[in-house]
């Protein structure tokens, strides 16, 4: 029987760019789209009209999206989608195809050559080389088949992941109290599927220009938070 997939997307005001990215993708290579929504805009309502599942987010920041809709997806596999256009929805068939090939995690890396960013500026692909790099290094990934992106979102894995690798536990995102805000989970999820030697996979991918909406990045709280949980692991977790 074949793997079921679900379209992860969490979304904060993401209304212009939905309406542009939804209607481009096929349903039919999905089993499940779940949008994940704290917007005070229509994106709740236009994913709704377009028949997907929406769970209402409570609590802010993008990791409580994925904590609060993880029990929510029913696919083995999960895809985690940027809505604001930095995912381009051609990737999808591809990061299936490329699962079935015996991976556990298939990344859209926007450094695989030919893939390029659009979206980067200095500080961001200063900032993803360096953790990635660090990531690769320290946590026994360099020598094998190393990264080329540790930090995008956009990515396939197996749903069970989220929770093998604990996830889904406050304790695994101290750092944030540090600096004083909400973490992404993907550099956590690249950093322990590295020690944990899971099969792990890479598809190039460009990264478009975002189409509308604010870039909620803090590139100095969320890059200190980043890199402290990077060495923490080196002891933390098993």
């Amino acid at each position: 029987m074949r793997p079921t997939t679900t379209l992860f997307i969490p979304t904060l005001n993401e209304e212009d760019a939905m309406r542009v990215i939804l209607p481009q993708i096929d349903r039919a290579w999905v089993d499940q789209i779940l949008v994940v929504d704290a917007s005070t805009d229509g994106t709740a309502a236009y994913a709704r009209e377009q028949g997907c599942e929406v769970v209402v987010q409570k609590e802010l920041g993008l990791r409580h999206a994925f904590i609060e809709g993880f029990p929510h997806v029913r696919g083995d596999w999960v895809i985690t989608f940027s809505p604001d256009g930095n995912s381009p929805p051609r990737a999808i068939p591809l990061l299936i195809e490329k699962m079935k090939e015996g991976f556990d995690m298939v990344i859209a890396s926007r450094y695989l050559p030919p893939a390029k960013s659009a979206d980067d500026d200095w500080m961001t692909g200063f900032g993803n080389w360096l953790f990635t790099h660090s990531i690769n290094v320290l946590h026994g990934h360099a020598w094998s088949r190393p990264y080329t992106d540790a930090m995008v979102m956009y990515r396939a894995y197996r749903t069970k992941l989220f929770y093998e690798l604990d996830l889904h536990k406050e304790e695994s995102y101290a750092p944030e109290k540090w600096f004083g805000t909400i973490l992404g989970i993907e550099p956590l999820l690249s950093i322990r599927a590295a020690k944990r030697k899971v099969r792990i996979g890479e598809i190039p991918e460009d990264e478009p220009a975002r189409i509308g909406g604010k870039r909620k990045l803090q590139p100095f709280r969320w890059g200190g938070a980043y890199m402290s949980q990077v060495w923490r692991e080196l002891g933390f977790w098993k």
